[in-house]
């Protein structure tokens, strides 16, 4: 798909050409799960999958007509909006967050498609408020200076606030701020945020595993590790993040078992983004890193599924293949292999007749590298990028 898609689908629905098509990329992260929300380290990369959103402004006649799962259009108004639990709750959010970078929210016509696959883990929802918002303040005649700084947590607002889903910022701040060949290291805990350099090549394995367990599950996870933090700090009242604590720290604490556990993943998992970003740096290999990341939630987290081990187990015995582990939150969704161009094709030719063998259904596959995020495809019918 692309922004003439978007354009296309703009202009069939509502007879004539947007005022502006943005777009956002979906994101794996290569290392560091479970700690955006802990105060931790991460290192995602945008992928090769985007959701584009065309704009126009709008009488404020509300319609919406739905041609598939992945393409959408309709009128948006969210001066009378209330969260309702459906997909276009995403996009009232972001354009809800308008006004918190200075700009009116008005009614837009609005059409939406994507090649991000919903429900993967690959941050289909952040990629939607990104491009929501990004477009919105084009569209109003917004400050880009002044949007672009408060993009990602705008859209995390959206999120958090509006849709009322617990989450990190990781998602919205990689589909956002990402750049081409390079990973993404974030602080959490502050929003810094620096560019490591990226230039191996990613294969994206979906197992489209049932996730219907995965919301009950991450907010039993929240809350276990809020837990844990209240008993280290106990011992240390200094300590203000889970992922900031030490193993002694972790130690010392009166604290339940299993809450010990998803505590000694996220202090190990963020302490692994730092080990991970200097063997980058060092050209050394990362198959380690990545196995005792998958173990680790697997075992500690407990938020892998037989599938996803299966998949692990897999590309770790292929030739050349550094290491594999599960990406986004787990319960489902995908997992990610890197290592050769060449043995990554392999092992997608191979895996996927013997997924399905083993499992009863064919796997997605495909292979990315690091891209950039978010951008402004079209404006007023004119491609920037061809000027």
């Amino acid at each position: 798909m692309t922004a003439g898609h978007a354009s296309a689908l703009f202009a069939s629905t509502f007879g004539d050409a947007p005022r502006v098509v943005a777009s956002a990329p979906g994101r794996v992260n290569l290392i560091g799960e479970h700690t955006d929300y802990n105060g931790g380290e991460v290192l995602p990369i945008a992928i090769d999958r985007r959701t584009w959103v065309a704009m126009g402004p709008s009488d404020g006649t509300v319609s919406r007509a739905i041609s598939s799962t992945q393409e959408v259009a309709g009128t948006f108004d969210v001066r009378h909006a209330n969260p309702s639990g459906a997909w276009w709750d995403y996009v009232h959010g972001s354009l809800r967050e308008l006004a918190s970078l200075g700009a009116e929210p008005v009614p837009l016509d609005i059409a939406v498609v994507s090649d991000v696959p919903p429900g993967a883990g690959l941050s289909s929802s952040a990629a939607l408020e990104v491009a929501t918002l990004l477009g919105g303040l084009v569209c109003v005649g917004a400050s880009l200076m002044k949007g672009w700084e408060g993009l990602a947590a705008g859209a995390h607002r959206a999120e958090t606030g509006f849709v009322g889903v617990s989450c990190g910022m990781m998602d919205q701040t990689a589909s956002a701020y990402a750049t081409d060949g390079h990973a993404l290291r974030l602080w959490c805990d502050t929003g810094r945020r620096e560019h490591v350099p990226f230039a191996r090549t990613v294969l994206v394995i979906d197992t489209v595993s049932p996730r219907a367990l995965r919301r009950s599950a991450f907010n039993e996870r929240q809350a276990s590790c809020a837990r844990a933090l209240a008993a280290i700090q106990v011992v240390d009242p200094s300590v203000r993040h889970l992922a900031q604590s030490t193993p002694e720290q972790l130690a010392a604490a009166v604290i339940d078992t299993t809450d010990r556990r998803r505590a000694r993943h996220v202090i190990a998992e963020s302490a692994r983004v730092e080990a991970f970003t200097a063997a980058l740096a060092a050209g050394l290999p990362l198959g380690t890193l990545l196995r005792a990341s998958h173990d680790s939630l697997r075992t500690d987290y407990e938020c892998s599924t037989p599938e996803l081990d299966w998949v692990v187990d897999f590309a770790e015995a292929a030739e050349g293949v550094e290491g594999a582990r599960l990406t986004g939150a787990g319960w489902g969704g995908c997992a990610i292999a890197v290592g050769s161009e060449e043995g990554l094709q392999a092992l997608a030719d191979a895996i996927a007749p013997a997924y399905e063998a083993r499992w009863g259904r064919a796997p997605r596959t495909w292979l990315t590298r690091a891209e950039d995020g978010a951008d402004i495809d079209e404006v007023e019918g004119l491609d920037p990028l061809d000027d």
